[in-house]
């Protein structure tokens, strides 16, 4: 996609957001969109930048790291969307404003170790499978549970909520109920006593599904596609 695109559909982008928020009576500024720039190289972030975006997410730590070293003149808000590995969590703690992916107790640890070390405060969100896909990662929500007590007593790292990646559909309505399901276990978790800023974010929702996360509770949005055009074959893997 030609660069003079983005800012373009960026608009689209929100405008869709903000009509999804209206159509919920919530308040669109209590969503946050972030530009998924995985496989997409700093000049589209740096267009992206120019239309108004702050928050870029990345699914690899190494390809994210060549990004965010090419744009260090740019305050960007940097967010680890994709798994990570527990033996990359220290190169993760410093850059990165927040990891969606957080699945298990040993990466906890590592990147409240890490961070510690580095002296950041990356905030986190545990991702929770609640459908039980053995081709995606995720905690089941009794170990995600565990994990959301375990962040709260954590040191350095700042347990910001959930994040989910539902079964994959072209129909966005198969994926609503999932979202509503990841709503529900928030509000299930405050109610036994988790607090509620611990538990403010919910990370759900791509191209194809954002608008029925925000209608059920999103409060980040990932959108790649939409705003950079689709990926060439070879770049997804």
């Amino acid at each position: 996609m030609a660069l003079e695109h983005i800012a373009e559909n960026l608009g689209i982008v929100r405008a869709r957001m903000d009509a999804a928020a209206g159509r919920a009576n919530r308040a669109p500024g209590d969503i946050t969109l972030i530009a998924v720039s995985k496989t997409f190289d700093a000049d589209h972030v740096r267009a992206a930048w120019a239309a108004g975006q702050q928050h870029f997410g990345e699914n690899k730590v190494q390809e994210a790291l060549q990004k965010i070293g090419d744009t260090t003149d740019i305050p960007i808000k940097w967010h680890l969307i994709g798994h990570l590995q527990s033996n990359k969590a220290r190169k993760a703690a410093g850059p990165f404003a927040c990891v969606h992916s957080v699945d298990s107790l040993d990466l906890l640890q590592r990147l409240d170790t890490a961070a510690a070390a580095a002296g950041t405060t990356p905030a986190l969100l545990v991702q929770v499978d609640l459908a039980g896909e053995a081709t995606k990662f995720g905690a089941p929500s009794d170990a995600a549970r565990r994990l959301v007590d375990a962040a709260l007593a954590c040191r350095a790292v700042r347990l910001q909520g959930l994040m989910l990646l539902p079964p994959w559909s072209d129909d966005p309505e198969l994926a609503r109920p999932w979202f509503r399901q990841l709503r529900d276990l928030q509000q299930a978790w405050i109610a036994e006593g988790i607090p509620a800023p611990a538990l403010r974010h919910l990370s759900m929702g791509m191209s194809h599904d954002f608008e029925a996360a925000v209608e059920e509770g999103a409060t980040m949005v990932r959108v790649g596609t939409a705003i950079f055009g689709k990926r060439t074959p070879a770049a997804t893997q």
